[in-house]
């Protein structure tokens, strides 16, 4: 059995070797939704303290 003129063997092939678009747009817009929830806990955390610390005992 000969092997097809353009194709790979195995599993290969340049199509399953790129991720879509659509894909590295979602997983980008995901880690930027994580990081602005991050920093704005770290933010409320920091302002938490501080405004206990500034209460008279």
């Amino acid at each position: 059995m000969e092997p097809m003129p353009g194709r790979e063997a195995g599993f290969r092939s340049r199509i399953a070797a790129t991720a879509s678009s659509r894909l590295i747009h979602a997983v980008v817009a995901s880690l930027a939704f994580a990081s602005l929830s991050l920093s704005v806990i770290v933010v409320m955390t920091l302002s938490a303290a501080h405004h206990s610390l500034a209460l008279p005992l």
